[in-house]
């Protein structure tokens, strides 16, 4: 019987080999680890040869310079090598060199946020992914400034009573979901008011602005200053800066999304050359601001970790790897999948990643750093779509500014501002509670409104996100594999 030697945190695999029914059965013993050893990575091996390659040649100039110094002649280039030298500094612990990471750009372009960073940063760079060009009119001001959520006309003027701004197919879902609401709550023994709803309703209607001068607001926004001559203004204007434009700026200027649902926003621009010069332009711009890297030189020094969709095209990626190394000019690129990259981070070899985008929601199963084809899914509603719902919910319940307009620069950060804030999934938070919140508009003074929600905090993303995806993963799952996966969230 073969022995072997081995550490008993490592799994090991015995494995009864019959080699002839006549003889002794022998026992083969065959190793395997679940997961890699991080010296056992080819990266990690090719850059601690690096590392001691390094070492060994400065130890060697340094000798050689000594060594010329004091008049001798080293006819051995190993002569007078240190042999001594700490294994620590051989591998670049506590050297002089960049940490591991630090020459590595790591891009993660999604449908509202662009995420860049170093591959060594704790935490990356966080950056609008919109661009703000010259235009003749705004994205307010078009199809006939039809606000959004779009509101239902009667006789060439909206309804007097919000309830009916939406419709009744509307009001109709919306009660059945905040009954069916209030029956699951009582299963559960929370406890309900009998009239909560109405309470929300009366004070709603009944409420109006404080007005709070500029000076007096501790809060105010900075907005983008448009110089006074149309022709020094610039062309573009990119992230933050960009949805801070007043909507009156003189010239216009109109946002542009180049990405849309996790893929190339094809749609809604008339070239695709403008298209691709809008995607490159903001990340171009995130890597200086964000980075530091204002010289493209520079980048020849560093590579790049380009995450992409778990579906993508072939197109996208061929034209994404050609920018890094012609445009950009980055010494090495690969790509990576947005399932595969999250679980690597997570530290899961075997995972359900669910990762929930501002118009997109991805699912995909991971086993053993392979996504599975078959669990792939892009689901074309993410958390935009919870903070139209969200607005629609609440001007049903007279929300006190009724006037609001998703397509608005300013209302569509106050309405983000509400969603991040007040929606929960906690039901233990839905009652009736007073809120408030600070309206502020370029060149107007800032307005303070009160108001009170009930269930449309919890409503919104449970009807929106929760139900469907949870119907979608336990279909995927049931028709991949009987195993249980680990689930893991991105937001």
């Amino acid at each position: 019987m073969a022995t072997s030697h081995y550490d008993k945190s490592e799994e090991l695999l015995y494995v009864r080999l019959l080699l002839n029914t006549s003889e002794r059965p022998e026992l083969t013993v065959t190793y395997r680890e679940y997961l890699k050893r991080d010296d056992q990575y080819l990266a990690y091996r090719t850059l601690q040869e690096e590392n001691t390659n390094r070492m060994v040649r400065e130890a060697r100039d340094r000798d050689r310079a000594l060594a010329q110094s004091n008049g001798v002649t080293m006819a051995d280039p190993n002569a007078g090598l240190d042999e001594d030298i700490p294994m620590e500094e051989m591998n670049g612990v506590g050297g002089t060199h960049e940490p591991h990471g630090s020459k590595i750009i790591v891009i993660h372009p999604g449908s509202q946020y662009l995420r860049i960073g170093f591959a060594n940063d704790a935490l990356p760079k966080t950056v609008l992914m919109c661009i703000a060009r010259k235009s003749r009119i705004n994205e307010s001001e078009e199809d006939g400034a039809e606000p959004k959520p779009k509101r239902i006309k009667i006789d060439n003027g909206l309804p007097s009573e919000p309830e009916k701004l939406f419709g009744e197919e509307f009001a109709a879902q919306y009660n059945q979901m905040s009954t069916d609401l209030k029956i699951r709550m009582r299963n559960n023994k929370r406890r309900l008011l009998p009239n909560s709803k109405e309470l929300v309703v009366n004070y709603n209607r009944r409420t109006s602005p404080e007005i709070i001068s500029e000076h007096n607001d501790p809060y105010r926004i900075d907005w983008t200053e448009i110089p006074l001559d149309p022709n020094s203004a610039p062309d573009y204007y990119i992230g933050q800066a960009a949805l801070r434009i007043p909507e009156q700026s003189r010239p216009r200027y109109k946002l542009f999304w180049p990405v849309q649902h996790g893929w190339l926003n094809e749609k809604e621009y008339p070239q695709r050359n403008l298209l691709l010069s809008d995607f490159f332009t903001i990340l171009d711009e995130a890597i200086k601001t964000q980075l530091g890297l204002t010289k493209k030189k520079d980048l020849q020094q560093y590579s790049c970790v380009f995450v992409i969709p778990d579906l993508y095209e072939r197109t996208y990626v061929t034209l994404i790897l050609d920018m890094m190394m012609r445009e950009f000019g980055f010494k090495r690129a690969c790509f990576m999948q947005e399932s595969l990259a999250a679980s690597f981070g997570a530290g899961y070899s075997m995972a359900c990643i669910v990762d929930i985008g501002a118009q997109k929601t991805s699912i995909c199963c991971v086993e053993d750093g392979m996504c599975i084809e078959e669990s792939r899914m892009n689901l074309k509603y993410g958390g935009a779509d919870v903070t139209e719902l969200f607005m629609k919910m609440m001007l049903f319940d007279h929300f006190p500014y009724a006037d609001l307009n998703l397509k608005r620069r300013y209302d569509f950060l106050l309405a983000e501002e509400l969603k991040q804030k007040f929606c929960s999934m906690n039901e233990s938070e839905v009652t009736v509670q007073l809120w408030e919140f600070h309206l502020r508009v370029s060149g107007q003074d800032t307005r303070k409104y009160t108001f009170k929600t009930y269930d449309e905090t919890m409503l919104a993303p449970m009807v929106c996100v929760y139900y469907n995806m949870k119907i979608f993963i336990d279909q995927k799952i049931r028709a991949i594999s009987n195993r249980r996966y680990l689930t893991i969230a991105v937001s």
